[in-house]
């Protein structure tokens, strides 16, 4: 067993250094275009249910490197260092990568299948509606189909779950302060978003089982590439 504390930010990993800049770059485009009218990033590349006219399926992609805040993409990024490096300096860059890129796209189908199934009574309404209201609400931002979702959550979610697998017994300290082993806090933190998920508490905008979807892929990964070395964790 190990403590797993915030080190220096020296020696990062390639993939992890080379996504922390492009997020953060793509952060920068947004907040540079974010009052453009003929610019809009999140209509093109943030990921929209499949009912909105604004859905691409390039999106599954290229949602993960949007995020709705600078508390969003700092914590994000925080815990992709913290919990992504160890992973890369386990499994080394290409495996890295793909299992990042996997858990991301995991993430966003599990979150619109859920979304089809909640947003299919609004569309029943909608279709009762006279042609050119539909075509009013179509493209409005105020229309919830039209919500976007964005963020690198579920791929992050994804490492904590393989981090919790490979080195279950190493202390995280949360805020500092308290200590908690991997395995714990991973379990705890899934059992949470999988409540609130069910539950739908609050309407907090919070795309939880994108969170789950990305958790769920990454155990089911890194279990398959850990099958033949099952007594081997850290």
């Amino acid at each position: 067993m190990r403590d797993i504390r915030v080190r220096g930010f020296q020696g990062i990993p390639t993939v992890i250094k080379n996504l922390l800049i492009l997020n953060a770059l793509v952060f920068f485009a947004q907040l540079t275009f974010e009052n453009s009218e003929t610019i809009r990033l999140e209509n093109w590349f943030a990921l929209h249910d499949v009912h909105s006219v604004f859905f691409r399926p390039h999106q599954l992609i290229t949602y993960m490197f949007l995020h709705g805040g600078f508390g969003h993409i700092f914590f994000n990024m925080f815990a992709l260092w913290m919990f992504g490096s160890e992973l890369e300096n386990v499994w080394g860059p290409k495996r890295f990568l793909i299992f990042y890129m996997a858990c991301g796209i995991g993430a966003g189908l599990l979150h619109l299948g859920v979304l089809y199934l909640e947003m299919e009574p609004i569309m029943a309404y909608f279709r009762t509606l006279p042609p050119g209201q539909q075509e009013e609400l179509m493209y409005s931002p105020r229309f919830k189909i039209n919500t976007a979702t964005l963020g690198a959550s579920g791929s992050v979610f994804g490492c904590l779950a393989a981090f919790g697998y490979l080195f279950p017994n190493n202390v995280l300290y949360i805020y500092a302060l308290f200590p908690i082993k991997a395995k714990w806090f991973v379990i705890l933190y899934a059992a949470g978003e999988l409540w609130m998920g069910v539950a739908n508490s609050a309407g907090d905008n919070v795309a939880h089982w994108a969170h789950l979807g990305g958790a769920l892929v990454g155990i089911i990964m890194v279990i398959f590439w850990n099958k033949t070395n099952r007594r081997q964790f850290y």
